[in-house]
């Protein structure tokens, strides 16, 4: 058993292609399970007669279940090992989506939203185990970005398909489509386990290098660990002020008509997705993750700042979100490293799940805020809030200075002794 769970040291390239491309399957599949209810939602009113705010709560339902669980799921991770939670994860996405499509009534589409945001709790813990022990150190900022690249595909599939299939055949055939997709892609995990599976306490402790339960819990209360999680919460405000208000505040600030406003969003995720390749290979080639996350953060907060005070032709403004949200990608794959690097060992499934809850955090404290600005007709300032948001995010991350490894390898072995 040990032997198939050994370190990445010295992996081949195709062995690490593998490992990256079938993690990254997953994450879209996470991602995809985001967006499986909301383009169903003219049907869903009109079958079941209900509101578009009742509507809105199951999505509320899924994030909240989510974002508790996500550390939960990272403290499993460390105990039982990765590939058993990320697949138990992808076989409930599959369930919710199944009890989803044969739901009698309303109501019981809220059980469904939370057996989906269960199941989208275990994908950052158990994808960044996985990564982290299974691939090479030298192509590890690679593998986090295509980890994020195939998130931002999910993103992208899933209002397309589900929108043809509840149109072609019915929404509740779209949701038993989905619920095959989770459970597909639960038994694919399943069958490749012996390439992606990672340590369980069990092995850690047999091997001398497992953390003890207060030990690891106070790894969560430390300083890097809390400086990472600030710096995921504030991203996360920045981001989603702009995706989610955005075209409003274009339209309140220079009159551009809604449609044409919400292309600015198009923008900003694509050139987020190329960025996000490119900090990958930037990252692996530099090893300077502070440089890339204070460069690439400082000039994309500046840029935001454009559209609040000047009003461009839609071809420039395009180009000005755009490279925005290229320059926020470049720093994604850096800002998992560092993740990464404050995690001990045996510590980065909890490590990743709190830290990853601060984007859940961002997402409930942006839209209230944002809307706030908007009300009190300051359009100007979503493009501040993102901006400011977004230049705290900097210091929080320059901020941390992870122990070196020799350091973590030592500390751990105390708290096991």
């Amino acid at each position: 058993m040990h032997a198939t769970i050994a370190p990445s040291s010295g992996r081949a390239p195709t062995r690490d292609l593998e490992v990256i491309g079938l993690v990254g399957l997953a994450h879209l599949g996470s991602h995809f399970f985001h967006l499986v209810l909301p383009p169903l939602f003219p049907s869903l009113r009109e079958a079941f007669a209900v509101s578009w705010t009742e509507l809105g709560l199951l999505l509320t339902t899924f994030f909240v279940t989510s974002g508790l669980a996500q550390t939960p799921a990272g403290f499993l991770v460390d105990r039982i090992g990765a590939v058993r939670v990320l697949s138990g994860g992808l076989a409930l996405l599959g369930a919710g989506a199944l009890l989803a499509a044969l739901a009698p009534t309303f109501l019981l589409l809220f059980p469904a939203a939370v057996l989906l945001g269960l199941g989208n709790s275990v994908f950052h813990p158990s994808d960044y185990a996985i990564l982290g022990h299974r691939v090479s150190p030298a192509r590890m900022a690679r593998a986090f970005s295509v980890h994020t690249i195939g998130g931002t595909i999910g993103w992208a599939l899933a209002p397309v398909a589900m929108a043809a299939l509840s149109t072609a055949f019915g929404w509740r055939t779209a949701l038993l489509a989905a619920a095959c997709l989770g459970l597909g892609l639960a038994a694919l995990i399943l069958a490749r386990r012996d390439g992606l599976e990672t340590p369980s306490q069990r092995e850690r402790a047999a091997a001398g290098t497992e953390v003890r339960a207060g030990s690891s819990l106070s790894v969560l209360g430390s300083r890097p660990v809390l400086l990472c999680f600030a710096f995921f919460a504030l991203q996360a405000t920045g981001v989603i002020a702009l995706q989610g208000f955005m075209p409003l505040a274009l339209g309140k600030l220079h009159g551009l008509e809604l449609v044409l406003a919400a292309t600015t969003v198009t923008a900003f995720m694509i050139g987020s997705a190329f960025g996000t390749a490119a900090g990958g290979v930037l990252a692996d080639k530099t090893g300077n993750r502070h440089g890339i996350i204070a460069i690439g953060l400082g000039l994309a907060a500046l840029l935001v700042l454009v559209p609040a005070h000047v009003a461009l032709p839609l071809p420039l403004l395009w180009a000005v979100v755009g490279l925005a949200g290229a320059l926020h990608g470049a720093t994604t794959p850096s800002r998992d490293l560092l993740v990464r690097a404050a995690a001990p060992p045996g510590a980065s499934g909890k490590v990743f799940g709190f830290v990853y809850s601060g984007l859940d955090l961002g997402a409930t404290i942006a839209p209230a805020i944002a809307g706030r600005l908007l009300d009190a007709g300051v359009p100007a300032g979503l493009f501040w809030l993102a901006s400011i948001a977004t230049a705290l995010s900097i210091v929080a991350a320059v901020s941390v200075r992870p122990v070196p490894a020799s350091g973590r390898a030592i500390g751990a072995a105390q708290a096991a002794s």
